[in-house]
Formats: C-alpha cells, structure tokens, sequence
C-alpha cells in the first residue's frame, strides 16, 4: 500500500484503503492486515492504523469484529464522487460531456497579469522581494505570548461567537489610539472598518461607490490589485500619469468620479506627495464632486518625515482611507482596516457581510492584545530602523555597481530601478536568478508595456549583510547582457 506525501500519516493511510477498495483491490468481505502487521510494512505507529481502522468502521467501509479482526464491509459506505478517489486522480469530466467552463464565466481573472514570485524563493540567496516577513525582526515570544492571552476565557467566549458583523472593539480601539494619530488621522468607532487588507477595501469600495459608466481613476503604473478590481465593473478605468510626486494633477483626472491614490508612498515608484500637491488633489476634488480612495499600504514604516495623509486634510470627508496591516505583522495575517464616513463604513459592514461577515475574530483579538501590550509599537520601531539601512545600502551599491540604473523614490521597503534603454525582462530575470538573485518584474505595474525595462527592488526579507553582494551579483548578470 502507497501513502501519498502530502497531509497526515492518518490522512494518507485512509484515502489508501478507500482508493484500495474503489478500485477493486480490496474486495468487500477481504480480511484487512492486522494492525501491527500493516504499521511494520508501511513504517508507521501502530495507533495510527488502529485509528485509521476504527474511523473506517464508523464510516461504515470497514468492519471490526473482535478477536476476529477488520474485513472490508460487504457493502462498504464509500464517499461520492471526487472524494473517492485519490487527490492526484480526482478532477471535472472531461471532453464533450464535460462543462465549457471558459465559455461559462464572465471573466479570465486568472490571465491577467499579475505580481508573481518563485515559490522556492526562500532558497535563493539574494531574494530582492517586497512585502515578507522577515522571521529575524518578527517577536515571535511576544506573538505567542498574545496568543496564549486571546485564548483566555474571556476572549474565547467572546470571538467564538457569532457576531455576526460586529468587528472587535479593542482592535478598532487600539487603531483610535495608536495607529491613526500617528498618521494625523482622528475617527469615531463607526468610522472604522476592520477588513482582510487593502485588497478588500478596494473591492468594497468598487461595489459601492462606481456606478456604470463612472470613470475611475488609477496610477500608471501603479498597484495592479487596484486596476483589476475596479476594471471587473462597468466603469472606465483611466490611467492617471505620474511625475516625481506621484499622481499629476492635471487634464487626466478630468470626468473622474473617484481616484485611487498612494500619496505617502507611491506603489511601485516610492515617490512622496508633497504638501502643495495634496492641497491641490484635495481642492480637486472638493471642485468636481469626487472621492479619493487613499492606500496608506507603508504608512507605518515611513521612514522620512513624510507628509501626513490626504485624510488628515479631509474637511469635506472625500477621502477613505485604507491601511494594513501585512507590513508590520505579516502578509498572512490578513488583516487591514478602512476609515471614512459612518454611513459608507455602515454600508461597507453590510456587504462584507454578504462575503464573509467580519474577517477572523481570533485574529483580530490577537492583534489587539499584541497592541496591547506594546510589542507592536516596538516592532514598528524596528522595522522603521532596520528599513532605514537596508535602503541605504541598497541605494548605496547600486550607485556604486550599476551607475547607469536610475533610482526613483525616497526610503522605504523598496527602490524602483530603471534600466538602460536595449535591455530586456527575461534575459535579465534568468541571468540574475543563475546568480541568486531574484526581483520583481515592473511590467504588471503598468497598463500598457513600457519603452524602458523596470524593477521592483524589495528590501523585505533580505539581511542589510548580504544586500551589497547582492547588487554586485545583479551587475554582473546586467553586465553579461551589455554590448
């Protein structure tokens, strides 16, 4: 008998025999190996068979009987359709009486262009990837310590509930108080809505505020995320072009009913709106009725004294605001939050209802407890510190060993290359990933492809001790491409 690889020993073991028996191995009524004998042959503990087997028994397919053993059942209970067969057999029918799946569906989301990264890309040496967690800086005692306390009576008895849509007050509390104020952000309780990131504040936003033929506004090039979400509506989406502050305020967003902008830090090129320009950005949309989504996706890493968020200047509350939290605790933690009005916030609980209700409870207590108990604040520091001299040594090398890149933007997790004008995608990702070193494409960036080849340097999870190598490495792999 063959355990698959994958999932558990009792997992594996189970799906064996019901594949055994489906198939015509094993016949109903056929004495099964004793369990001892069949733990020998596979290497496994024996309780594992044992459990296995008693399991089956219930289920039906198998049948104990004491001091005799364990038979196939004569007319074993064997689960329908997929689950009968193994993970790797299982599948839709194919050919003519199979569905036309791609006729079906209204959209090809999965053809789009999108951010990619290897997923082996722990075992490169030089991993120049934005937006993961570096374990090194992460304070997992202080994480599991959270933990332990979220899973006290009192908070157990509380996520565990159905609440329905109701987010947790002490995260939302702790957002009031920590968070927001630091970004020069004030809100009420029921301005604020917990979300699944960024990505779930977009798409709420999509649904309730562009109606059929509005037209929407996103950075060229700017963060790929907003643009598909927003082009899956009825609406136009219109490329808004960008120069050394960020989004132009100019004829582009003329007939534009909502913008979505990343004045702190520009996503991809890490350019900072400056104070005139968010004066003028605001009064725009003061003058022609429109919204303005704002993602604060690096807020709290801001390295530079930065100017404070559009939504702090919001007299005339056009402006939501979305934040994250993926950048300071973990892309996997899932969890971000959206600030505007109480009537849209109202509005935004009531169709993420429809999808999921609240995002998981337990996290969001967890986080607040991490809050809580000061360890975010001092994670924050850390990773604002650590940001600071791993840019500068990445900007450093890179004017050191690749003059002729052109570095755009200020400090923060990442720097937005662009290469000399003949070179291209492909042979460099392939040249510099034989060297170990990997980055991020520029290309799904943007609407249209660019005359120039771009990158996205991610300074996440590599250590400031191997970033000067690291660049020396990428030189070389350009180096092999220039005539």
């Amino acid at each position: 008998m063959f355990l698959q690889e994958a999932g558990s020993l009792q997992s594996g073991l189970r799906q064996a025999i019901i594949d055994a028996i489906a198939r015509g191995r094993l016949s109903p009524g056929q004495r099964m190996p004793s369990s001892r004998a069949l733990a020998v042959e596979l290497g496994i503990a024996r309780n594992t068979v044992i459990a296995v087997y008693e399991e089956l028994s219930t289920r039906g397919i198998l049948n104990a009987t004491a001091r005799r053993g364990c038979f196939v059942a004569d007319a074993p209970a064997l689960p329908e359709g997929p689950a009968a067969a193994s993970p790797d057999s299982a599948g839709s029918p194919r050919g003519e009486a199979g569905v036309d799946w791609r006729a079906r569906m209204t959209s090809r989301i999965a053809d789009w262009r999108q951010i990619s990264k290897p997923k082996d890309w722990r075992s490169y040496p030089y991993p120049f990837l934005y937006g993961q967690v570096d374990q090194k800086l992460f304070p997992l005692p202080a994480w599991r310590l959270a933990s332990r306390n979220a899973l006290g009576r009192a908070a157990v008895d509380w996520w565990s509930a159905d609440n329905v849509i109701e987010d947790d007050p002490l995260l939302i509390d702790q957002i009031r108080r920590i968070i927001l104020p630091r970004r020069g952000v004030l809100a009420r309780p029921d301005e604020i809505l917990i979300t699944l990131g960024a990505q779930e504040g977009l798409y709420l936003l999509s649904r309730l505020l562009v109606r059929s033929g509005d037209v929407v506004g996103v950075e060229n090039p700017g963060y790929t995320d907003a643009r598909h979400i927003f082009s899956l509506g009825a609406c136009e989406v219109r490329d808004l072009p960008l120069d050394h502050e960020g989004v132009v305020v100019g004829a582009a967003l003329d007939g534009v009913n909502v913008a979505v902008v990343t004045p702190g830090r520009q996503c991809p090129t890490g350019v900072s709106m400056g104070l005139d320009r968010r004066r003028a950005l605001l009064d725009w949309a003061t003058r022609q009725d429109a919204l303005l989504i704002e993602d604060d996706y690096e807020g709290e890493l801001a390295v530079d004294a930065a100017a404070p968020p559009l939504k702090s200047g919001d007299d005339g509350g056009r402006v939501i605001y979305l934040g994250t939290f993926s950048k300071v605790l973990a892309p996997g933690v899932r969890l971000g939050y959206m600030v505007g009005p109480s009537e849209l916030i109202a509005e935004a609980r009531a169709l993420r209802r429809l999808i999921h209700r609240t995002p998981p409870l337990n996290n969001q207590r967890l986080a607040a407890i991490f809050m809580v108990e000061g360890h975010y604040n001092g994670l924050v520091r850390r990773l604002r510190s650590e940001t600071d001299r791993r840019w500068t040594t990445a900007r450093d090398a890179l004017v050191r060993d690749l003059p002729e890149v052109e570095i755009t933007g200020g400090k923060g997790s990442s720097l937005w290359l662009t290469f000399p004008a003949g070179l291209e995608e492909e042979p460099l990702v392939r040249e510099a990933a034989a060297r170990g070193v990997l980055l991020e494409s520029g290309r799904p960036f943007f609407s249209e492809p660019p005359e120039r080849l771009h990158m996205r340097m991610g300074l996440s999870t590599i250590d400031a001790s191997r970033i000067d190598a690291g660049v020396g490495r990428l030189a070389e792999a350009v180096r092999s491409l220039m005539p």
